[in-house]
């Protein structure tokens, strides 16, 4: 069972008794399409289904740099760790919406940080998206859910840098950090990342 991140909190994510520690994750992204009740000219109503495009990104960062983004234009990183599963662009069906997974023993030394974004490419603030959450789950223990954030009502901004799995001298941590941002591409966070770490 996962527990819900407040901002600012860190989980590890070696095992308890310091054996091999997780080698894969994977954070979900899932989100409804929002549906509108309009008025018929006729006195009725009916319903007006709206897409909306969120997209999960993956910032690789080292030496105080972003090395590598992996995003719906680039599914995956440049040394084969973290790969994008494809982009929704609607929020239809069930369960997570994108995914990324990631392979922690290929992760280039390099690389200190992977910084998870969340952005409205269609531009809608977080107060108008429905059920919109991201999670983290361990893909080895049979999707094994660690950690999960609920974005719907965060506020009126277009972007968050949802949380970063750090590399330590015991293998990694993941880190809350719901740092809100304005962008609608996981290029335009780069800075917000940065400065979140």
């Amino acid at each position: 069972m996962g527990i819900n991140l407040a901002k600012g909190q860190t989980i590890d994510l070696t095992k308890p008794d310091r054996s091999a520690g997780l080698t894969h994750v994977r954070m979900g992204l899932g989100w409804d399409v929002k549906v509108v009740q309009k008025k018929s000219l006729f006195g009725g109503t009916k319903e007006i289904r709206k897409a909306i495009d969120l997209d999960a990104s993956a910032l690789l960062v080292g030496g105080g740099q972003v090395r590598d983004i992996v995003y719906f234009g680039q599914l995956r990183s440049k040394d084969g760790s973290v790969q994008h599963t494809g982009d929704n662009l609607t929020g239809d069906g069930d369960g997570d919406d994108e995914s990324i997974l990631v392979d922690l023993a290929r992760v280039h030394p390099e690389i200190e940080h992977i910084v998870f974004t969340v952005n409205s490419y269609s531009g809608e603030t977080f107060e108008q998206i429905d059920n919109a959450s991201v999670r983290v789950v361990d893909t080895t223990a049979r999707d094994a859910e660690l950690a999960k954030f609920t974005l719907t009502g965060s506020g009126a901004h277009t972007a968050l840098v949802m949380a970063r799995v750090s590399r330590t001298a015991d293998g990694w941590q993941l880190t809350a950090l719901g740092t809100p941002g304005q962008g609608r591409t996981a290029h335009q966070l780069q800075a917000l990342a940065l400065g979140s770490l």
